[in-house]
């Protein structure tokens, strides 16, 4: 199941506002942001972990999804920008 990231009705940013236990069912509730990586698209975490499992090889992956290595290499550079704005580092 994916988790929702953004309001279905309108488009903002979701926060985190509760957790639960499955064994004691000890709930906490506040609100909270989600860390990074959970913001990202399902695709885009994807990409991440096939980059992790490629050991960090552009080549390797760009092999595997059978695509050239600067169409990898961009799209690389897309989640990198992406990623530098959402954490303040652009």
């Amino acid at each position: 199941m994916k988790l929702p990231v953004n309001c279905p009705s309108c488009e903002n940013p979701l926060k985190v506002s509760q957790l639960k236990c499955e064994t004691c069912l000890t709930e906490v509730t506040g609100n909270y942001e989600l860390p990074f990586y959970l913001k990202l698209s399902r695709e885009e975490q994807d990409f991440i972990m096939n980059f992790f499992l490629a050991s960090g090889s552009i080549k390797e992956m760009a092999r595997q999804a059978d695509t050239s290595y600067p169409t990898m290499r961009n799209r690389m550079d897309d989640m990198i920008a992406k990623i530098k704005k959402m954490t303040g580092n652009d």
